[in-house]
This record gives C-alpha cells, sequence and structure tokens, in this order.
C-alpha cells in the first residue's frame, strides 16, 4: 500500500503544470507525456467512479453529509493504486465538510502546495467557468464556493482564493512544499528541482532539463492542439491559454485590480503579490497593522 502526496491548488493555478512535471519526470522519455494520461499517473481526488464503489445510489441523491462519509474511504482506497508514493490531486481547501476531513490524514506522507496571484487567477478562471471578470472576481471572494457536477465529479469545497491559500499554509510542515507558479516560472530549474528534492529525487541534471522542457506550457499547449485535453472545460476554448505571469496589466482595470487586492489583500501581502503601484488599494487599518 502506497501513502497519499495531494498536489494541491486553488483552481488554475499551476496544479496541471505540476501533474505534468512530476509525470515527465518520472516517465523519463524523449518526448513529453500526453497530457491525457495524466490520470494514469496521478488520481482526482474528486473523481466520481472512487465514490461509486462505496454506494449504490446516484451520487446526485446523496446527501452532503452521506457524501462527506465517503471521502475517507475513497482516499483509503487510493493507496492501494500504487505500492509507493499515490499523487492525488485537489482542489479542495485543507478543512473539513460536515466534520469530516477533506483530506485524510491518516493515509497521508504530504503534499505540494501550488499557489498563482489572485491577480492572474481571475483572468485564468473566467475563461475556464466562462465568467465575466467581474463575475470571476466575485467566485474568488466566495467562502462557499463549490465545484462538480456529481456525474464525472463530486462536489469540490474551494472557498474563496484567500481562504484556501490561508489553509494549506498558514501551518508550515517539512511534510508540505510550497511553491509559487510565478517562482516555476522565472527559475524553473532552481524551483523544480526543490520539487523533485522534496520528493526525495535527486535526478541528473540532463533528467530535470528534459523534464521540464517537455511539460513546459509551449509543449503542453502543442500536445493539446493536436490531440485535446480531456480537462479542459466545455465552457473554454482551450485548457492552456497562456500561461504568462501579469497577464493582469493587460486585461484588468484598475477598478478591479483594486476589488480584488480589497478582497485578499492579507494572503497577497505574505506572498508579494501586491503591486507597488497599487499599495494604496490596501485598507488603511490593514497596513498599519
Amino acid at each position: 500500500m502506497g501513502a497519499l502526496i495531494w498536489l494541491a491548488s486553488y483552481p488554475k493555478s499551476g496544479n496541471t503544470w505540476m501533474r505534468s512535471f512530476l509525470h515527465n519526470l518520472f516517465r523519463n522519455s524523449e518526448q513529453p507525456v500526453d497530457i491525457n494520461e495524466i490520470s494514469d499517473f496521478c488520481l482526482g481526488e474528486s473523481a466520481a467512479q472512487w465514490y461509486r464503489r462505496h454506494t449504490d445510489r446516484p451520487l446526485n441523491e446523496l446527501t452532503p453529509e452521506e457524501l462527506a462519509k465517503l471521502r475517507p474511504l475513497v482516499h483509503r482506497d487510493f493507496t492501494t493504486v500504487f505500492p509507493d508514493s499515490v499523487f492525488v490531486k485537489t482542489h479542495n481547501h485543507l478543512g473539513e465538510s460536515c466534520g469530516v476531513p477533506l483530506h485524510t490524514m491518516e493515509v497521508t506522507a504530504g503534499g505540494i502546495y501550488v499557489l498563482r496571484n489572485p491577480l492572474d487567477v481571475v483572468i485564468s478562471v473566467s475563461h475556464h467557468f466562462g465568467e465575466t471578470i467581474d463575475e470571476a472576481i466575485e467566485h474568488l471572494a466566495n467562502e462557499q464556493y463549490m465545484a462538480g457536477n456529481m456525474d464525472s465529479h463530486v462536489f469540490e469545497l474551494h472557498r474563496s482564493w484567500s481562504t484556501h491559500v490561508k489553509s494549506w499554509t498558514e501551518n508550515p510542515s517539512p511534510q508540505l512544499l510550497v511553491v509559487r507558479y510565478e517562482d516555476l516560472l522565472q527559475k524553473p530549474r532552481k524551483y523544480f528541482k526543490q520539487v523533485a528534492s522534496f520528493l526525495g529525487l535527486n535526478p541528473p541534471p540532463a533528467r530535470l532539463e528534459r523534464a521540464i522542457r517537455n511539460s513546459s506550457f509551449k509543449a503542453l499547449k502543442a500536445i493539446e492542439q493536436k490531440k485535446g485535453f480531456k480537462e479542459k472545460s466545455k465552457k473554454a476554448d482551450m485548457f492552456f491559454r497562456e500561461g504568462r505571469s501579469e497577464q493582469w496589466r493587460d486585461v484588468l482595470t484598475p477598478e478591479q485590480v483594486r476589488r480584488i487586492i480589497s478582497d485578499h489583500y492579507e494572503q497577497m501581502e505574505r506572498f508579494g503579490y501586491i503591486p507597488d503601484d497599487y499599495r494604496d488599494a490596501v485598507p488603511q487599518k490593514a497596513d498599519a497593522v
């Protein structure tokens, strides 16, 4: 039996990129691994087929309490898939649903949490969910936000971007690696090597470089254009759209930037996401603390 390693993030923050890097690192093939095979390498915490094993009733007929009770059973099932580490994607915040933990610590070895500037996340969320920018801003601030259609995925409890980030990062642990999307972009060798080291791996430089290259945004976008990507939302034209940082400067209005900072300044401040030219958007009482 294996132990779970959660690959966690708020949606549209680099989770697929991280999964693809690890998949390419472990496979070590000359050509990029097909992104549509990523679910064979990394399980999906909310994938409905795992929950159907534990009930004869349609999932959409279960109460939130009944569904919550299935989660620990599903997580224990995950441990039987691989003999060692079992990677599991999650967009849930680190908390509970109906008194039941959304992540079962008894079968957990650790986790990697990827976070991204919410000024850019809001743009990706807008495209992925078919929302306007203003709707996406409300989406990121929604403390009750849940996703899942009960057909292919059970519900995920995201909460707001700030609550999500705080839940995963407020209690540092040697079993949890926190990495910023922007650092992976700017210094991929340094930070992807850090990811490998966290997992107890010491790949030769050529192998690390190949995994970084084969999971680059250019490589992932090329695969999607050729083969499609089964995780793409029906509301989006492409899953891999731009991938760069600071898109917000070309897309958001000053008012929208200020709204996002007002909603999330505490966690943005912690991770260096408040732009110098928008420092005045931070509420004064918060700035004085």
